[in-house]
């Protein structure tokens, strides 16, 4: 039996990856492994343990002690760290500043790799991340990398805390975005690069429906080139 197709989702902050991961997965049948949301949680641990950031040892040990999990509840996929719903709590705007320097580090980066490389290695997984078509997973079947303006990502993040029903500046959420940029690129350990084969897609003017349905019709193909018969699902075979 052939292996499914490992899907890596690679981009910056607020292009949305998570959404489009979630979505597709779905459509495939596949796992979705949002690789973001587990630097989030280590982020919002280091924060409630009050792990001092400087200290690369405790916060790696602090990574490979804790127990992260995805699980689906009805339509809904929920984020549990040491068994918690965090799904809420790892995306304030604290917790996603405070992730930018988590991540950085080596021991934990290193920590959350080897968990997204044990989760997703059977294939059959759609990860979404910063470093997933580079580092987690380089031999991925099937890469892409989603971008979109940092003013309409810090737009999409400020509308997203609104709803949410927290009180957020639209100019500070865009600033918050393009810092996040820049830590993330300017990082010594899997900083955000656009992997050579990835398929680049900018979301910038485009709906969420016309994004997915070019990742669905690109995955898809490397499934039929790759063998696989089963389709889609709701599609026929």
């Amino acid at each position: 039996m052939k292996r499914e197709l490992i899907v890596a989702i690679d981009g910056p902050s607020g292009a949305g990856k998570s959404t489009l991961s979630k979505l597709l997965s779905r459509t495939l049948g596949y796992v979705n492994i949002d690789t973001g949301a587990m630097y989030r949680s280590v982020a919002l641990a280091s924060q409630r343990c009050g792990v001092d950031l400087n200290d690369e040892a405790a916060l790696g040990q602090l990574a490979r002690s804790v127990d992260i999990e995805f699980v689906r509840q009805d339509a809904s996929e929920k984020v549990l760290l040491n068994g918690e719903d965090v799904s809420e709590a790892i995306r304030t705007p604290d917790v996603s500043l405070l992730t930018s320097r988590v991540s950085a580090c080596r021991e934990v980066r290193q920590a959350m790799v080897d968990l997204q490389r044990s989760m997703g290695e059977r294939g059959g997984v759609v990860l979404e991340g910063r470093d997933i078509g580079t580092v987690v997973f380089p031999a991925a079947e099937v890469k892409f990398f989603l971008g979109a303006s940092a003013s309409e990502r810090g737009r999409r993040r400020y509308e997203e805390l609104k709803v949410k029903g927290l009180e957020v500046d639209l100019e500070q959420t865009i600033a918050e975005v393009e810092a996040r940029d820049a830590a993330d690129t300017a990082r010594e350990h899997a900083p955000l690069v656009q992997a050579s084969d990835a398929l680049v897609i900018d979301s910038t003017s485009m709906s969420i429906e016309d994004v997915l349905q070019l990742m669905v019709e690109t995955a898809s193909e490397r499934r039929r080139e790759a063998g696989l018969t089963v389709g889609v699902a709701g599609e026929a075979p």
